[in-house]
């Protein structure tokens, strides 16, 4: 997938998947959701995700009158990229200076 935020392409094929995350719904559950958070070969962050109906990836359907299953592309900062890994409980991956940088040891 491809989408142009803030003047910037992000595109799930030429980027580089580095954590994924998905809720255990099976695939037609209406609340199924999966993430992917990617790297750019420029070091800027994005979060590509799909899901049902009910899921936040959810998109209108029907002339606006109901919930369908979407997809879409979130760009985030590398502190953005650190909630997101934080969030869905993963380490911050090989390969992610700008994320790795803001963590400290205990």
């Amino acid at each position: 997938m491809k989408q142009i935020i803030d003047g910037k392409r992000y595109d799930t094929e030429k980027a580089e998947r580095v954590a994924t995350w998905n809720n255990g719904c099976y695939g037609n559950d209406l609340h199924s959701c999966s993430e992917s958070l990617y790297r750019t070969k420029n070091g800027n962050y994005f979060v590509h995700g799909y899901g049902g109906a009910m899921s936040s990836w959810s998109q209108s359907c029907d002339g606006g009158n109901g919930q369908c299953n979407g997809e879409g592309i979130e760009a985030l900062s590398p502190q953005g990229a650190l909630e997101w890994l934080e969030d869905k409980g993963e380490d911050v991956p090989e390969g992610c200076p700008e994320v790795s940088a803001l963590v400290v040891d205990a």
